[in-house]
């Protein structure tokens, strides 16, 4: 790993990088990686900035707020300050082609218009590189990387990659019927979806200057690091997953070196054995859904991806983590929490070393 240099808003980002390498290699140094932040005092940060801000307010806007955010926000542990510039879950869809859509009574997030009614005629994909939204998105990289130089990092784009893509351009109903009536068709349209993601990993590293500085995105590395996701598995088995969507995750893992797998909702818990023996995604991050509880209601399912050799991505208040760390392999686990003031959060990781 290139030698990391310490930032403005994490002064200590050189020992934080120890913790996260050993968190790689299955070791510990003294506790695990805890990302926990806290609001500095005196100081209050501004509301985030949105979707909606960064695809269509002042790109320089939005930098100087999330400069405000770092600058009033303490880093303790593993957390790292960090800009997610991504314009929202179709992202990818909408440079290649589909339709950006927007309501003010959908809240922070966004879609795109399914474009493909053949796939014969759609075939093979591509980014168009004068899509005005693909440009923006760049150039919104390139700026972050000039402001943030030497104060935060950048995140890679909110990749709804691999049948995440053609699910935003074909349609769901569509998509599962063609996986029955067409599934070779399918193996195409995969083949053309899995040629884009190296040519965007490449591209916004390159914008944002991530190869020199960093990547952050729950996990953090110099070498890269990633949230992968299929939130399309939910309606999928086992066998289509292992066809399509499991030999597309673990080459971007390949990929993005470090990679977490953003694991959505119940539903999606019939791909377990898979994830747990995927090759290359070593965090599974389980998200519960709205309504199902917190992860000390999974403390088996977490026991048994760390039994399988995977590490697991956690989060609760600080009380919470204290109880999931009672039953969670410290070496293979990631917290996430928050503490009310620099004091506190600092007490929390001195916690975590006396009890590990």
């Amino acid at each position: 790993m290139k030698p990391p240099a310490p930032l403005e808003f994490k002064p200590d980002l050189v020992e934080a990088a120890r913790r996260w390498e050993a968190f790689y290699a299955g070791e510990i140094i003294d506790r695990p990686v805890v990302w926990v932040t806290a609001p500095r005092p005196g100081m209050t940060a501004p509301p985030p900035s949105t979707y909606h801000d960064r695809v269509f307010g002042d790109p320089e806007a939005v930098i100087e707020n999330a400069l405000r955010c770092a600058e009033a926000t303490y880093y303790g542990g593993e957390a790292m300050p960090v800009f997610y510039p991504g314009f929202g879950p179709d992202e990818i869809a909408v440079f290649c082609g589909a339709e950006l859509m927007w309501d003010e009574h959908s809240g922070n997030t966004n879609w795109s218009r399914p474009f493909v009614d053949d796939w014969a005629t759609a075939l093979p994909l591509r980014i168009r590189e004068d899509n005005p939204y693909y440009q923006r998105a760049l150039e919104l990289y390139r700026r972050a990387a000039a402001r943030m130089a030497g104060k935060m990092l950048l995140a890679p784009l909110d990749l709804h990659t691999n049948m995440d893509l053609l699910l935003a351009i074909r349609g769901g109903e569509r998509l599962c019927l063609d996986l029955v009536d067409q599934p070779e068709m399918i193996d195409r349209a995969m083949e053309s979806a899995r040629a884009l993601f190296p040519q965007l990993w490449r591209a916004f590293a390159e914008a944002g200057r991530m190869d020199e500085r960093g990547y952050c995105q729950q996990l953090y590395s110099m070498e890269g690091a990633a949230n992968l996701q299929c939130d399309f598995s939910y309606m999928i088995g086992p066998e289509m997953f292992r066809r399509w969507v499991l030999p597309a995750l673990e080459e971007e893992a390949s990929i993005v070196k470090h990679a977490l797998y953003h694991w959505d909702g119940p539903g999606a818990l019939v791909h377990a054995d898979d994830l747990i023996a995927s090759r290359g995604l070593h965090t599974l991050s389980y998200v519960p859904g709205e309504g199902r509880g917190t992860h000390l209601d999974y403390i088996e399912l977490l026991q048994r991806v760390q039994r399988g050799g995977k590490a697991v991505h956690v989060w609760g208040s600080p009380d919470q983590v204290k109880q999931l760390h009672r039953h969670l392999r410290p070496e293979k686990t990631l917290y996430c929490t928050w503490a009310a003031s620099p004091e506190e959060a600092d007490d929390l990781l001195a916690w975590f070393v006396k009890h590990t």
